[in-house]
């Protein structure tokens, strides 16, 4: 009778370890990485403005850094600047970059907020003499690679008009007055 036991236990328990599956791992989330060491977005004006600037692009852990300059604009002035869709500056007024870049089909809202586009950022403010000093940290967006969320070959854009953050699609942030095309390096 034990041994008739044992057989049994034995049985069950070879049966039971033929019929289970090996656990699957899950694949290492993959998350996109910039490519590029830096990146430039030369501003030329555009809609017959007088703003331009460069600004240089340092990819992060997280997002990119852009800083620079930017003149031209009346002083004490706020305007928007966003990422669009397409590195494309060729219209005298810029509406050939397309709408904002967003990737994820978000809503347009301000940068760092739960609801906004990838290439929302908050609006700039010009001093006295009518420049901009940028110093913005763009996150969640890649420069180099070709993931979905990167930046390179986009086009930076200025508008005249400070961003309301909650118009749609793009904050009510009037005519676009400077443009460039976000270069890789």
């Amino acid at each position: 009778m034990r041994h008739a036991l044992s057989l049994a236990v034995f049985t069950t328990l070879l049966v039971a370890g033929c019929a289970s599956t090996p656990k699957e791992t899950a694949p290492a989330a993959s998350t996109a990485q910039s490519t590029a060491k830096q990146g430039t977005a030369n501003l030329a004006a555009a809609s017959g403005s007088l703003v331009s600037g460069r600004i240089a692009l340092h990819p992060m852990a997280d997002g990119v850094h852009l800083s620079g300059t930017i003149g031209g604009f009346q002083p004490n002035s706020v305007h928007a600047i966003h990422v669009h869709e397409k590195g494309d500056c060729s219209a005298a007024d810029a509406m050939s970059a397309g709408g904002h870049f967003n990737p994820t089909n978000s809503a347009h809202g301000r940068a760092n907020t739960a609801t906004h586009h990838s290439g929302d950022m908050d609006n700039i403010t010009a001093g006295a003499d009518g420049t901009v000093t940028i110093n913005i940290h763009l996150a969640g967006v890649t420069l180099g690679g070709g993931a979905p969320n990167d930046i390179a070959n986009r086009a930076l854009v200025v508008h005249a008009a400070a961003d309301d953050y909650t118009t749609q699609p793009s904050g009510n942030s009037g005519a676009r007055v400077a443009c460039a095309v976000i270069q890789a390096q």
